[in-house]
């Protein structure tokens, strides 16, 4: 399959009915370039996650295709997921192993070699405040350190793409600033990011282009600048969600 230039993800008309006959997502369009941080936003049950889980490999389809780079991730699941990493809400971790156990594991399976892993280990263990707790098993972790352990560990092979849901939830002030820093600066190295959230106000701020779902379907999508002009992005939602 030929790559689209600049593509790090191309949704090409994605639909996704559970069973029962639920249609959780349908005919969505949605293209992401190397150096854009798309925020993802539109009501519970709009169909972000699905969306998000389907990208990642985790959820199957049947209509419609997903291309990483231009591979998809039906025909080449195993190495679409070696060029992303995703973070639900609700990370679930191996609570049995400490944090420097889970992040090594991490590391074997992207086959990153020490000396990668460890100096990884060590900027992200300081920028997220948790090289301290490294040591400690994760069972003993608050909700916001097991968050900042699942951002650890997505980052450590610096994804091409990144798929994040609504990942500030939970994070101190200080790590959600640190996050943010930390998606600039992967963007600038050529990954792209994709991020579900509903603080409007850190999706305006953070992103380069936004992607309204509502009901399944794309309603809007865009640069901030073509979308909002002079208004704000709370706006903008409101009355996309609001039009029938």
């Amino acid at each position: 399959m030929k790559e689209k230039q600049g593509a790090v993800l191309s949704i090409d008309h994605f639909s996704k009915t559970y069973k029962g006959g639920k249609r959780a997502v349908c005919g969505l369009d949605l293209e992401l370039h190397a150096g854009e941080i798309c925020g993802f936003i539109g009501h519970n049950g709009a169909g972000k996650t699905t969306t998000l889980r389907a990208v990642a490999g985790i959820l199957d389809f049947e209509e419609g295709d997903i291309l990483i780079l231009g591979r998809s991730v039906k025909a080449d699941p195993l190495w679409c997921k070696r060029q992303l990493a995703y973070i639900p809400d609700n990370p679930d971790l191996y609570e049995y192993l400490t944090g420097i156990q889970y992040l090594n594991f991490i590391g074997d399976i992207f086959r990153l070699t020490g000396a990668e892993r460890t100096e990884r280990i060590s900027e992200y263990g300081d920028r997220f405040g948790m090289t301290r707790q490294l040591g400690d098993l994760i069972s003993s972790y608050s909700h916001g350190m097991k968050q900042k352990l699942a951002l650890m560990s997505a980052l450590l092979h610096r994804p091409r793409l990144l798929l994040l849901d609504e990942p500030f939830v939970g994070l101190d002030p200080e790590a959600a600033v640190a996050l943010k820093d930390t998606m600039r600066e992967l963007c600038g190295e050529g990954s792209a990011i994709l991020f579900s959230t509903h603080v409007l106000d850190v999706a305006e701020k953070l992103c380069t282009r936004i992607a309204i779902i509502r009901q399944g379907k794309l309603a809007a999508a865009g640069t901030i600048g073509e979308l909002v002009k002079d208004r704000t992005l709370e706006d903008v939602f409101l009355e996309v969600a609001r039009h029938d």
